[in-house]
């Protein structure tokens, strides 16, 4: 398969920080590639550099000559004054204006002609989301692209890029994203860059089985070490080659030790403050802002250690509600009592500025040296940042080196080190990477208090949420007793059934009622003998490729296949959803004559 991009030996650095030692990597045509590393450790300015849009200190950068590249940046920016389509298409071709309209529609936004300036940070991120779709790349990259996004959209872009025959190279906090979309994923650690052919689901398998291997050899140079170091003491002055070439593999040996990952499971047992029977108590709640209702008599009371989780679309009024629960907003009517117990913390979108001049301990130690463990022992400030993959190093770095992420983590840490009872968290997935995510449901679920979660992230959600309020807008809040994939199947069942509904209601039978498959026979009626024959064999092909893609499917899984296979595999899934996806239309074409 032709290489769509070859990096060889990129060097990267801020001042004395260094963000790639002699990176290299390749991704060829067809590959959807999703990037992992921690925050802090170059993601963002990997991808600004691949697009050249930042310098780089040494290194080749070589993408294949004649394909169209596009880069969806994290924080997109436009010039003032125009206008969304302008922005979205700024070459006035009917045609082309046609696919934008089309596009920012799917992408949720709809008033063409608002300009630009007066959009919130979320939709501008999908006009540049649709921006660089228009532009009908070969190799597309994209940063966070889902933040910001609702759950229909983002479901509608997982879509279209695993239908999409381009060249992908993505950084997304999205797990979902990665599982359905990727067929390879690059985690990037240490400044070495590691591949596995796959996606995440298989990344994280065989990441376990690497990191257990080098558990492995870590013991073993332990071992090795211990013998060696009591060598070096008994024998100071020893001479000689043999001797000499032992000291000098002893010393290679301690350095390698030294920069070993530090893996150890810590549980995040961490004890909460005290909560009491009386949580919140809503009575009657209302609220609005002008014409728009945000709650309309809502009642609701929680209990003890309930995990609560809360989706809607943007808009109607998520972020609200928690500030009314916090004090930050007043009710128009309705009534909220308060347990004298609670112990709130509050992850909000907006964050924590923090001095600039201080150092990241200092900024913890600032709340608290210790935190108590649940079985009564102590992690101290620093033993619970590095849990949540501050080294001790960047421990004692300063705020300003900070990235976005990494203080995005610290503001986390803030938090969690006052042992709240009660957390509440606002989009905490936005701009936090997946091993940060991860730290933090394991610590949610030994959290012995309430959370209520807000969020997009489809998988935090239903690793998190024991149950959700959905907010549908116009002051309608619905209780949903189970998780988010449980409501999300949920709700296309009700879809389906009151199109099904509407469709036998707009199609009175004049003899009061016929059978299911009378309807059916009077809809092939209309269809001539070639057409009818032609949606028999599009059913029996569907079939086939149905039972062909789980095969594949089971076989790329399986963790066996090599190289040339695993892209020949994958290549044909693609084939055959893009197959499967044309010829259902023509089938639904079919069945609606």
């Amino acid at each position: 398969m032709e290489s769509f991009l070859q990096i060889d030996g990129l060097c990267k650095s801020f001042g004395d920080r260094i963000i790639f030692d002699g990176l290299s990597l390749n991704i060829n045509q067809g590959e959807k590639v999703g990037l992992i590393a921690r925050n802090g450790q170059g993601k963002s300015t990997l991808l600004d550099v691949i697009a050249g849009v930042a310098d780089y200190r040494s290194g080749t950068i070589t993408f294949r000559r004649d394909i169209k590249t596009a880069y969806l940046v994290q924080t997109p920016e436009f010039p003032k004054g125009s206008s969304v389509l302008n922005a979205c298409c700024p070459v006035a071709d009917d045609e082309k204006l046609l696919r934008a309209r089309q596009l920012l529609t799917k992408l949720g936004v709809s008033d063409f002609e608002k300009p630009i300036d007066e959009l919130s940070g979320g939709q501008i991120k999908r006009v540049a989301l649709a921006q660089v779709l228009m532009s009908e790349p070969d190799f597309l990259i994209l940063d966070e692209p889902t933040n910001h996004l609702d759950v229909s959209v983002t479901e509608w872009l997982e879509d279209y890029l695993t239908a999409s025959k381009l060249t992908l190279f993505m950084v997304t906090h999205d797990r979902y994203l990665l599982d359905r979309v990727c067929n390879r994923i690059i985690e990037i650690d240490d400044f070495r860059a590691y591949s596995y052919q796959g996606n995440y689901s298989y990344y994280l398998e065989k990441r376990q089985e690497r990191l257990d291997a080098e558990s492995s050899q870590r013991e073993s140079d332990l071992n090795l070490y211990r013998r060696e170091l009591d060598w070096m003491r008994r024998m100071p002055c020893a001479r000689g080659g043999k001797a000499r070439y032992r000291k000098e593999s002893f010393h290679q040996l301690e350095e390698r030790l030294q920069h070993r990952r530090d893996e150890q499971s810590v549980a995040l047992d961490v004890k909460a403050s005290y909560i009491g029977k009386k949580i919140f108590d809503i009575e009657h709640l209302s609220k609005a802002f002008d014409d728009k209702i945000i709650l309309k008599d809502f009642s609701y009371i929680f209990t003890r250690y309930e995990k609560l989780g809360i989706i809607g679309e943007n808009g109607v009024g998520k972020s609200t509600f928690l500030k009314l629960l916090l004090g930050i907003e007043q009710p128009d009517s309705g009534v909220i009592e308060r347990g004298t117990t609670l112990k709130i913390g509050y992850y909000s979108q907006e964050g924590l500025k923090f001095p600039e001049d201080a150092k990241v301990i200092d900024v913890v130690t600032a709340i608290a040296d210790h935190i108590v463990l649940d079985d009564g022992r102590r992690m101290s400030a620093g033993q619970f940042l590095q849990k949540f993959l501050f080294t001790p190093k960047t421990q004692y770095s300063y705020v300003s080196k900070l990235s976005g992420g990494e203080r995005r983590r610290l503001y986390l840490c803030t938090i969690l080190m006052q042992s709240p009872n009660f957390l509440i968290l606002d989009e905490p997935t936005n701009d936090l990477d997946i091993m940060t995510l991860q730290v933090l449901e394991e610590y949610i679920a030994q959290f012995k208090g309430c959370v209520i979660v807000v969020s997009h992230d489809r998988y935090f959600m239903d690793k998190i949420a024991e149950h959700l309020l959905v907010f549908e807008g116009d002051g309608k809040v619905t209780n949903f007793p189970s998780s988010y994939s449980d409501y999300m199947e949920y709700k296309v069942l009700k879809e389906d059934e009151e199109k099904a509904a509407a469709a036998a209601k707009a199609k009175p039978q004049p003899d009061g009622g016929q059978s299911q498959r009378q309807r059916q026979s009077s809809t092939t009626a209309k269809l001539t003998f070639k057409e009818k024959r032609e949606m028999e064999q599009i059913e029996q092909e569907l079939q086939q490729l149905e039972e062909e893609k789980a095969l594949l499917e089971q076989e790329l899984n399986s963790g066996t296949l090599p190289y040339d296979q695993l892209q020949q595999k994958s290549a044909r899934i693609g084939q055959i959803i893009e197959r499967t996806d044309t010829i259902t239309m023509r089938w639904l074409e079919l069945s609606e004559k």
